[in-house]
């Protein structure tokens, strides 16, 4: 399937990936509807700046709706019959979701059901998920394949994500849906959460402020920057429609960066040191993220390309213009 012409439904399009996709699909030819209910997990104005560029694009279309209403969503579409749904919306963060496990199966399980319903009702042939790496949780064995099974979730929202894809396997089986899970890896770049550490890191620096380490800073991530994310998204949208199809990719920059040498980039970047307050580690916070790429390369054309230092540069750049 090709993006041009096609018609798409994405979920969770005002957020920080979502934004940058709907302006990758609209370059490319696709008419975008967007939902999204402006979760308040974060300030309504971030997401609305984040959707700027996009609003007035004639082939885009914002609903403001929720996932877990789809009869109000199936009247909002007014007669729009989507060719692909590609759901990113859920409620974020590994630790709030200790805080709200309820909260995070309503939404990113029962709301993922919601939408493969919609997708079925529709007779909509493929469904893009946004899953994650931290459904990988404790597992030792790295760099991480999909082929492995050993799932070690310790968190909520690693739970929900699991049980989300499960169920789009599900659908794919009884209903013939092509259903495509991504993983992503740690995505870091211009629009970034605020809650997100690169964030929060570039925040105190460049206030003045002591950053909160939890741990002894040996903790490692796959960073991998939004434009590498999107990319990949469009390969799968790009994948050939095969129906019936359940597949499920790693999209990570195969990299593995410890949280100290983070920080030491982020100081070179800024020109400055930080402040650190070691605090202990988190529950629910993983030790390593490392994603093993290889399928996504081989089936999607996933070349990731940015680095750390590169990323980072573009997201101080993006930082101090979004500034009041």
């Amino acid at each position: 399937m090709k993006p041009k012409g096609l018609k798409i439904l994405l979920t969770g399009g005002a957020g920080f990936v979502g934004s940058h996709l709907a302006e990758k699909l609209l370059s490319l030819g696709s008419v975008v509807v967007n939902i999204d209910n402006f979760d308040p997990f974060y300030s309504r104005a971030v997401k609305e700046s984040n959707m700027s560029t996009q609003i007035c694009n004639p082939d885009y279309r914002f609903i403001c709706s929720d996932i877990n209403t789809p009869d109000v969503i199936v009247g909002q579409l007014a007669g729009f019959s989507p060719d692909v749904i590609i759901h990113l919306a859920a409620k974020a963060g590994v630790r709030p979701s200790i805080l709200d496990p309820i909260g995070y199966a309503q939404t990113n399980v029962q709301g993922t059901i919601n939408m493969l319903e919609l997708a079925r009702k529709l007779n909509v042939r493929k469904f893009i998920f946004a899953s994650s790496s931290s459904v990988y949780g404790s597992n030792p064995h790295v760099p991480w394949k999909e082929s492995d099974l050993a799932l070690s979730p310790i968190s909520p929202y690693a739970s929900s994500k699991i049980g989300a894809e499960y169920f789009g396997k599900t659908y794919s089986a009884l209903f013939g849906i092509n259903f495509i899970a991504l993983r992503f890896f740690t995505v870091f770049g211009p629009r970034q959460r605020p809650d997100l550490a690169i964030h929060k890191f570039f925040s105190a620096l460049t206030s003045d402020q002591p950053i909160i380490i939890y741990g002894d800073g040996s903790t490692r991530r796959d960073y991998t920057y939004v434009s590498d994310i999107v990319n990949g998204i469009v390969g799968a949208l790009n994948r050939p429609l095969v129906p019936g199809e359940a597949k499920v990719y790693n999209l990570g920059n195969s990299d593995t960066v410890t949280l100290s040498h983070l920080v030491s980039e982020i100081e070179k970047v800024v020109g400055q040191k930080f402040s650190i307050n070691y605090q202990p580690e988190q529950a629910g916070d993983v030790s390593q993220t490392y994603a093993d790429v290889s399928l996504a390369q081989n089936e999607l054309n996933f070349q990731p390309s940015t680095g750390l230092r590169e990323g980072l540069e573009e997201f101080y750049n993006w930082f101090r213009m979004s500034r009041p």
